[in-house]
């Protein structure tokens, strides 16, 4: 797993290379598609369920599953771009918020506001702790700074399958669900709404958005649990 980590390491920061104005999103889509299989990797979403791409790339109010097509990315988008990568039967998954260009004060504070999540979310996430002490602080970091977290996706177990148990939630009460060991792998992913909470799924039957059509963030890691600090593994190439 931290070699497939290591792959997509390098196509999430290769995206951030690519994201510019005019870029369509089946251009990124196909860079990262190549990077991976260059690198002896497999773009792990591709036929998932019938999905049709390497990658999700949601902007704006679309929180995640945007399907890559002819869109092209304008100047203040806010850009969710999520991959897996399988490499020798095992899986990691990831996702970034990138900007383009001046995407203005809100949604600037939201994307970091996300990523922040994240980082609170997995100081809990150590051998001994329950499965929901990583969503109570989660969704009390976001909730504080006045965003909402989304409450019908979650983060899950990743590992021999994309999603695997147990389903990690961004919300809820501390000290409950399944208590963590030493060994897991989890993929942590606050999705954080400027507005509210609900979403709905687009006539596509992939692309969740927000029902207010305010924009989203997400940001995405698969972790180690360990005794002590967790090991984020698709962090560094």
């Amino acid at each position: 797993m931290r070699d497939s980590g290591r792959i997509l390491a390098r196509v999430l920061k290769l995206v951030a290379r690519e994201i510019a104005p005019g870029k369509t999103l089946a251009e990124l889509d196909r860079a990262c598609e190549e990077l991976i299989r260059s690198e002896g990797g497999e773009p792990t979403f591709k036929g998932y369920r019938g999905f049709p791409c390497a990658t999700c790339i949601s902007i704006n109010e679309e929180v995640v599953h945007g399907i890559p097509g002819e869109r092209r990315l304008e100047p203040g988008d806010l850009v969710k771009v999520d991959c897996g990568v399988t490499r020798n039967g095992l899986i990691t998954d990831a996702a970034r918020t990138y900007e383009v260009g001046d995407v203005g004060p809100q949604k600037h504070a939201l994307a970091l506001a996300t990523e922040e999540a994240f980082r609170v979310g997995i100081e809990q996430a150590r051998a001994g702790n329950r499965v929901s002490d990583i969503g109570a602080a989660v969704e009390e970091f976001v909730e504080e700074r006045g965003y909402s977290v989304v409450r019908d996706l979650c983060g899950h177990g990743v590992g021999r399958e994309l999603h695997e148990e147990p389903s990690v939630p961004n919300y809820g009460r501390p000290g409950k669900g399944i208590r963590l060991e030493a060994g897991m792998t989890l993929a942590i992913e606050p999705m954080v709404n400027l507005g509210r909470f609900e979403v709905e799924t687009e006539a596509n039957g992939w692309t969740v958005v927000t029902k207010d059509r305010l924009p989203s963030a997400h940001y995405e890691n698969t972790i180690l649990v360990t005794d002590g600090a967790p090991e984020i593994l698709t962090l560094k190439e």
